[in-house]
């Protein structure tokens, strides 16, 4: 959970990934657990043998390699580090105040993970290094695209 925010990327890489972290569109955008909770990031399920957590920040559009990588490297930072885990969440985490959030923006993200010292460790200089790369020029094609079609069916008169 400590390092979901700077991980974000590995777990939404594009730019229409960051679009479904909507308050009430059960995707999750606080990083806070709880028990059956569909509004946060991690949520504990199943019970005695069948208990488990889910990280239910990655999208469909996720790479699983990429975002089991970064869920590990998280893990195994926490255990090292002998990080505690916060205080359960109780209630709606979409109208929860000062509690981490996922990035909203492929921007934020890139942002995140490029000062992610966590990542760097865990893959290695020149894994981080391609990483941060192909995160970069997916922001940048985007960027540098002229005009998108909504664009064009917001601001361009074709009546």
């Amino acid at each position: 959970m400590a390092t979901a925010h700077e991980m974000s990327w590995m777990f939404a890489p594009f730019v229409n990934s960051y679009k479904r972290y909507q308050l009430g569109s059960w995707a999750p955008t606080a990083i806070v657990w709880a028990h059956d909770n569909r509004t946060c990031g991690f949520r504990i399920v199943g019970e005695h043998k069948g208990l488990r957590v889910e990280c239910r920040i990655p999208g469909a559009d996720g790479n699983p390699y990429l975002a089991f990588a970064a869920t590990i490297a998280g893990g195994l930072h926490g255990l090292e580090n002998g990080l505690e885990l916060p205080e359960m969440f109780v209630g709606n985490a979409y109208e929860a105040k000062d509690v981490p959030r996922v990035p909203t923006s492929l921007h934020e993200a890139v942002e995140a993970f490029e000062g992610s010292e966590v990542a760097r460790e865990a893959f290695g200089d020149f894994v981080f290094e391609h990483l941060l790369n192909t995160a970069r020029k997916e922001q940048e094609i985007f960027d540098n695209q002229t005009v998108t079609d909504w664009e064009l069916a917001r601001y361009f008169d074709r009546g």
